[in-house]
């Protein structure tokens, strides 16, 4: 599938920032769904406070992880943007200018997030001096595949250089 577009250029990081924010609205509605059907299967198990079980916490953000990559992915897949894309006529497309593959698409999810949520999970294992510690690792992690788009001659972050894909700014449609 092509997408109809006469003009597209890379979508440089305001743009992709902005998009970022905006989907931090359904992301933040989707977690809230998830937080609420764990809670009542915690509960229906005889578990209300998952506070004391050890392995609650990374199964927890494992699912997180998953729900919102699931958002990601379908998004994607579906029209080459999520909600947060759309007002700034911003697409995920391939090399071709069609629809990636759900492989790659899920890749370029990998490895744009997994460095981030490992790094604030391996960064909670350790003793901090400041409560913060943990926080200001993982959004050195966070930031590390987007900072190469600034260096990159394509703009294209390292998360795209995996996956093939390219994040665009659909200039005009036909």
């Amino acid at each position: 599938m092509t997408f109809p577009t006469v003009a597209a250029t890379p979508a440089h990081l305001g743009w992709r920032l902005l998009a970022l924010v905006y989907d931090l609205f359904p992301a933040f509605a989707l977690c809230l769904a998830f937080g609420a059907l764990l809670t009542g299967i915690a509960a229906g198990l005889g578990h209300p406070d998952l506070s004391d079980l050890p392995w609650a916490g990374p199964l927890v953000m494992a699912g997180l992880w998953s729900v919102l990559g699931a958002y990601a992915v379908l998004s994607w897949r579906r029209g080459g943007q999520t909600m947060g894309m759309r007002p700034w006529r911003l697409r995920v497309v391939d090399a071709k200018g069609e629809v990636p593959t759900t492989r790659a698409l899920v890749l370029r999810y990998a490895v744009a997030t997994a460095p981030a949520v490992l790094g604030l999970e391996l960064a909670a294992l350790l003793p901090w001096p400041w409560p913060q510690g943990p926080f200001w690792v993982a959004a050195a992690f966070a930031i590390a595949p987007w900072a190469w788009a600034l260096v990159d001659h394509d703009r294209a972050t390292l998360y795209e250089r995996a996956s093939h894909t390219r994040l665009v700014r659909v200039l005009s449609a036909s």
